[in-house]
């Protein structure tokens, strides 16, 4: 690397150079002036040499060859150290007329990330940052601890037209008219003079002037003296082709063109007046400068000896001095040395210059002069960078000096700021561009514009650092712009800010993101671009991320900038509210109709699995709708969706609000495109264009901005709606299971047969900003889910529709329909269906008839639920109704809907089963006036309901011993509700049974929310069991119906043996088959209650009538052979004060099975921890038929109803047991098949109470057996033996008053 070629080494080369101070005559800047240049501004452009190559011999005896030369010249009046507030105003209006002129180059848009890595340094950097950084180091011109600015000579120049021009020569010298810097001592006034005698040629001939330079030779020497003739144009002004005044005078240039008076004679003359100036005479003098100064230096500083002597001199000054408010005048050693120094550097001897700062910094180090310090500092760092030798070294001294600087606060805080210049650009040179970044940004200030352009600086070393370091690069750019934008600089603020935008596009770093937009779109709004500055606004609508105060603060500078601008601005993908589209779902009706949103909503298999039945001459095929309509609709019409004419198609879509406040929205509606003529289908539907092309077509459609379209060929509607913070909008006439989900509907009305294609959604924000969105450009990209669309066709096919001329529709609906209802809850429902014409062929199916049955036509105006009962209108059936079956209900032929009165049809319902249950009901019927294009339509319904957990029934049935055909059937009956209460109303037997309550007494209170009961009965075959296990007859049997009410009550029974009980039962044994169901003597249970007068559940629509609880296949067959029953009294009176209480039993076995068996009957006396406390007659008469029941049972136990509870006395372990069994405690027996014996049983008690006489066992052994009868019977493997325990005998014995 050549440091010489380097930005920083050609600043060097420029700014680090001899001055040459220039005193002239009112005359010289008058014939100057014609030019529209001054002398100093004449002579400028000539007095930088790229290859001088003039020999130089400084400290060394070795001459080097001097390249590179220039010359800094200055008016005297120029020579001061500027006014701080002056140089301010200079560089704000330096940064100023670079914005406007930036600004007015670039465009709005955004330049690329790619671009910007490609691009060099040189074509992104902005061209003003050299100049600015020029200014800013020139503001610390003259200053009195720097040598390099020192005037190294003095052009004293005087016009030929003066009286007495050598006079005027000497006093031009007059130490009054010097620069003040020359006068304080602070610089050398001992200068080289060179004489200049300047001829206006536009004045006269040239022969005065030569005589008067011949009077300045023998005056002032011959060496020293020139003349200068200039303004020799004598055809007028001349206009150079390459002026080289344009170039230094571009902010200062005049109207007419700069040199104008000057042939080319002029200007060759002054290329060689300042080339014989330079080489002749300032380098030369220059030499011999340095030549003298260090041997002046080496003989009094240099060598051990000195240096210890200026060590000791140093060390012995006062203490309580303070060097740093000391002045160094231009003849103190210490000055001396840094004008050897600087001049040393400006003719490039950079090993002198560099041991000539080495020595002075250590002079002022120990005299604590920081500033001069830091100069030195500074000089050292730049002197070791045109050497390129130690790179260490160069950056100590720069950080030294920077540092040093900034200690000084603020009579250094400009010299810092040029160390860090200079610094940055030496780092830059060396590609550490990361590092130079870091300098640039410790340049920053307090002085905000100062800040901004150094934040600037410094992203752009970020962005050229390896690898890039693109979010630093943007961050910064985000810093600079913010400043930029506090000092009022707006262009240079969107500048930076716009750079920042193409950083964080794509990106997550969403805060920072919105603020650039906003900011960007504020700026451009104060300059009046408002378009630009709505377009970045909009990026920052969407802003969920931000806080609530954040979003109020976007949003409404948005609307305010959209009403200054006087405009309505209409705007593709406006991002708020967020539009959903994968959310986007269509309902149409074609030969498919709908009576509600929710119907709609189900999956299109589950219509078709239902209706697959009632399709003509399709009953067979599983298919969906479009292979069906392929079969009816005509070819030319297959491709397409129908639709009729005169019927909405709703659009459900997701508007979702991002933000946390509530915005308003008004006016959304579809965009819809129709062609009038079904022939024009196929070109519409094979064009292709462009989505921009899309855009402005829907664009133009959106500003006609009415709800119809194309001459009212069809109807929008229009929604009006507010979305509060975070909120989705509400569905319009649906409700849905999650309130953030919830969807609007938007609907289109075709009036005229034709092609009508659904384009998009268009909404107004505010009333403001019109946004609309295109469906197409999503959809396409999507694919497409086979099964409810043939595959060839995308989704926007999905869009576009076949308007076919107007059919009738059926309209339909089942009330009332609970939402909610308790399992086993019957109502009586009515379907309606409304239409002004008359449909033959009218069928009907449903899904799930264990819910839903259809009645009969005479039990539409019946009274429920009396009609259920015995008493009742409803007719006894011998059988149910065969379209009660999962099957096709057909209307009877002569039905007709006609327009004045809706056609009424009976239902039943009934809640199986708890959980969430969906019926869905189609109704089929064909048009009289068939059309090509549809034949026939089906009404779908779809309805919802909750059933909740209301009474769980269980049943337990074993043999009745020593009765043949007779059983012991316990029902355990648990509430499972929380705050309903039931009236336990009726039990009924299917089939040929009858039912016999085991106690007569019956509860006289409802089953509470919670509790639980049990009931026992004597069950009877009344006859033998069909072979047809279905039922065939269901006529009413005496004592199938058992009531389990108190006799108090006058309600009747309810007849279960007829519609729709009977029917619904039917269903429960499809619905409950298990391994019993062919199984003979299987018995079925209808348990029928009844809602108690309590609180009612709110969310019920209507009070429920009766309940109905279906058993079906409980079996009654035993894995045992035995059976036995124990018979004797069950309440006894006796006097236990005068002895013991001796009661006669009798045990009646029985053998079932076909084999000869052993039974061995085994007594166990045990102590008194089951026995209850005597109670009072009345409380046991009014527990009757309610018992504690064992908690290892899987049966429910009820609570105390009448809230009395039991009192147990628990007798010591010592004591007797309260009753034993007298005789031998041990039988044995022997059982012929199918046989029965009786056996006696004596038991002596010796306390009163209800004692439990179950605590005896029964073993049973085969002797012979048969395993064949033995399998059949038990439906199990052969069993020899086992073992049975005693059944619970309640005995309850009173003492006798």
């Amino acid at each position: 690397m050549d440091p010489a070629k380097t930005p920083l080494g050609k600043m060097l080369l420029e700014e680090v150079t001899p001055v040459v101070m220039v005193i002239d005559t009112p005359l010289v800047e008058q014939s100057c002036s014609k030019n529209g240049l001054s002398l100093v501004n004449l002579l400028t452009p000539f007095s930088n040499f790229t290859n001088i190559d003039v020999p130089v011999r400084t400290a060394s005896d070795q001459p080097y060859r001097l390249q590179k030369f220039k010359l800094r010249l200055f008016n005297a009046s120029d020579i001061r150290q500027p006014n701080v507030e002056g140089a301010k105003e200079r560089l704000k209006q330096v940064i100023t007329e670079a914005g406007e002129k930036d600004f007015s180059a670039s465009s709005t848009s955004q330049p690329k990330v790619d671009d910007l890595l490609r691009s060099s340094e040189s074509e992104i950097l902005p061209t003003w940052f050299k100049y600015f950084n020029k200014e800013l180091a020139r503001t610390l011109s003259f200053s009195d601890h720097e040598a390099f600015d020192h005037p190294v000579a003095c052009i004293l120049a005087v016009s030929s037209k003066e009286e007495q021009p050598i006079n005027r020569f000497i006093d031009l010298f007059n130490t009054n008219k010097l620069p003040s810097l020359l006068n304080d001592g602070t610089m050398d006034p001992k200068i080289m003079k060179y004489y200049l005698l300047v001829h206006d040629n536009q004045d006269g001939s040239p022969d005065i002037a030569t005589k008067t330079l011949a009077e300045m030779k023998s005056t002032f020497g011959p060496n020293d003296c020139q003349l200068l003739c200039i303004n020799s144009s004598e055809d007028g002004p001349i206009e150079h082709q390459n002026n080289p005044w344009v170039s230094d005078m571009a902010d200062t240039a005049p109207n007419y063109p700069l040199g104008s008076f000057l042939n080319n004679d002029d200007i060759n003359e002054l290329k060689e007046l300042m080339k014989v100036l330079s080489s002749r005479h300032i380098i030369p003098y220059m030499e011999e400068k340095v030549r003298v100064l260090n041997q002046q230096v080496s003989a009094t500083r240099k060598g051990f000896r000195n240096q210890i002597k200026n060590l000791w001199w140093r060390k012995g000054k006062d203490e309580t001095s303070d060097s740093t408010t000391g002045v160094y005048t231009f003849s103190s050693v210490e000055s001396q040395i840094r004008i050897l120094g600087d001049y040393a550097f400006m003719l490039g001897d950079y090993e002198l210059a560099l041991s000539n700062y080495r020595l002075i910094s250590t002079d002022y180090k120990l005299d604590k002069a920081w500033k001069r310090y830091a100069g030195v500092q500074e000089m050292m760092g730049l002197t070791y960078f045109m050497l390129d030798q130690s790179r260490k070294e160069e950056e100590y001294c720069m950080e030294n000096s920077f540092t040093t600087y900034m200690k000084l606060g603020p009579s250094g805080q400009q010299n810092a700021i040029r160390c860090g210049l200079w610094w940055a650009e030496m780092l830059k040179a060396r590609n550490q561009y990361k590092e130079a970044a870091t300098v640039y940004f410790r340049l920053c200030s307090e002085e905000p514009l100062h800040s901004a352009v150094m934040l600037e600086q410094a992203s752009y070393c970020y962005m050229f650092s390896v690898p890039p370091m693109l979010h630093k690069y943007g961050f910064h750019l985000v810093l600079a712009g913010d400043r930029y934008r506090k000092c009022d600089q707006y262009k240079h603020a969107i500048r930076t800010y716009r750079g920042a935008v193409s950083i964080y596009k794509g990106t997550t770093w969403s805060h920072i993101k919105d603020r650039v937009h906003f900011s960007t779109g504020q700026l451009y709004a104060s300059l009046g671009m408002y378009d630009v500055a709505v377009t970045h606004m909009l990026e920052v609508l969407a802003c969920g991320h931000q806080s609530r105060a954040t979003q109020e603060l976007f949003v409404r500078d948005f609307l305010e900038t959209v009403q200054k601008s006087g405009k309505v601005f209409e705007v593709l993908k406006l991002r708020l509210p967020v539009v959903n589209i994968s959310s986007l779902k269509v309902i149409f009706e074609d030969h498919r109709t709908y009576a509600s949103p929710a119907a709609a909503s189900i999956k299109e298999s589950v219509w078709s699995s239902l209706e697959e039945d009632m399709i003509p001459s399709l009953t067979t095929a599983r298919t969906n709708w479009l292979e069906l309509q392929s079969k009816i609709i005509p070819k030319k019409y297959r491709e397409s969706n129908v639709c009729v004419a005169g019927e909405a198609i709703e659009v459900s879509i997701d508007f979702k609000n991002p933000l946390n406040i509530p915005i308003s929205l008004s006016g959304v509606s579809l965009i819809c495109e129709l062609s009038a003529k079904p022939e024009d289908v196929k070109s519409d539907v094979n064009s292709s264009t462009s989505e921009n092309q899309n855009d402005e077509i829907h664009k133009t459609a959106i500003t006609s901005g009415d709800t119809t379209s194309e001459g009212s060929s069809f109807s929008l509607s229009e929604v009006d709606f507010s979305l509060g913070g975070g909120e989705t909008t509400v569905a319009i006439g649906q409700s849905l299971h999650t309130p953030l989900s919830n969807q609007v509907q938007l609907t289109v009305t075709p009036k005229v047969e034709g092609v009508l294609k659904i384009v998009g959604v268009k909404w107004k924000l505010s009333n403001s900003v019109i946004g609309y969105d295109n469906f197409e450009p999503y959809l396409a990209k999507k694919k497409v889910k086979r099964g409810r669309r043939k595959s060839k066709n995308s989704l926007i096919d999905d869009l576009k529709f076949l308007v076919i001329k107007s059919l009738p529709r059926l309209e339909g609906s089942i009330h009332p329909l609970p939402e909610k209802a308790y399992t086993g809850d019957l109502r009586h429902l009515v379907l309606e269906l409304k239409n002004p014409s008359e449909f033959p062929n009218l069928k009907m199916k449903i899904s799930q008839p264990r819910f839903l049955l259809i009645g009969d036509p005479e039990e539409l105006d019946v009274e429920f639920p009396g009609c259920l009962k015995k008493k009742g209108n409803i007719k006894q059936q011998s059988a149910p109704t065969n379209h009660n079956k999962k099957s096709v209900f057909r209307f009877p032929e002569d039905i007709s809907i006609q327009k004045e009165k809706a056609l009424k049809w009976p239902f039943w319902l009934r809640a199986a089963v708890p959980g969430n249950i969906s019926l869905d009901v189609t109704i089929y019927y064909e048009m009289e006036d068939i059309t090509d294009a549809m034949k026939y339509r089906v009404l779908r319904m779809h309805y919802n309901f909750q059933v909740l957990p209301s009474l769980d029934v269980s049943f337990q049935i074993n043999s009745c011993p020593a009765r043949l055909n007779e059983f012991i059937v316990r029902m355990d009956v648990v509430n499972k509700t929380s705050s309903e209460n039931f009236w336990i109303h009726q039990l009924s037997s299917v089939r040929h049974q009858t039912l016999q309550p085991v106690d007569s007494s019956l509860p006289s209170e409802p089953l509470f929310a919670g509790q639980s009961v049990s009931f026992f009965f004597l069950l009877k075959n009344s006859r033998p069991s069909v072979s047809d296990n279905s039922i065939s007859s269901l006529s009413s049997i005496p004592g199938r119906d058992v009531k389990l009410r108190s006799q108090i009550s006058n309600e009747e029974l309810i007849c279960s043996s007829a519609s729709p009980l009977a029917d619904f039962h039917n269903c429960e044994r499809l619905n409950q088959r298990t391994s019993n169901e062919d199984d003979a003597s299987a018995v079925d249970f209808i348990l029928i209650s009844l809602p108690h007068e309590s609180k009612h559940d709110s969310t019920m629509s209507e009070r429920p009538q009766i309940y109905s609880h279906h058993s079906c296949y409980c079996s009654t067959t035993s894995s045992s052979p035995v059976s036995w029953l124990l018979e004797g009294p069950r309440t006894i009176h006796h006097d236990f004060s005068a002895n013991f209480c001796e009661v006669n039993l009798k045990m009646t076995l029985s053998n079932s099975w076909d084999s000869k068996i052993s039974v061995h009957i085994k007594t166990v006396d045990r102590p008194n921890s089951n026995m209850t406390a005597q109670q009072s007659p009345a409380a046991s008469a009014n527990k009757s038929g309610w018992h504690d029941l064992p908690q290892h049972n899987e049966i429910k136990v009820t609570s105390d109803v009448l809230g009395i509870a039991n009192r147990v006395e628990t007798a010591p372990l010592e004591s007797a047991p309260p009753y034993i069994w007298s005789g031998s405690s041990s039988t044995r027996i022997q059982l012929d098949p199918l046989s029965t014996t009786e056996i006696p049983i004596t038991i002596c008690i010796f306390s009163p109470g209800t004692h439990d006489l179950s605590s005896y066992v029964l073993s049973w052994k085969l002797i012979e057996s048969n395993d064949l009868k033995i399998k059949k019977i038990t439906g199990q493997q052969h069993q020899s033996s086992g073992t049975c325990h005693g059944y619970p005998y309640h005995l309850t014995v009173l003492q006798s008053v």
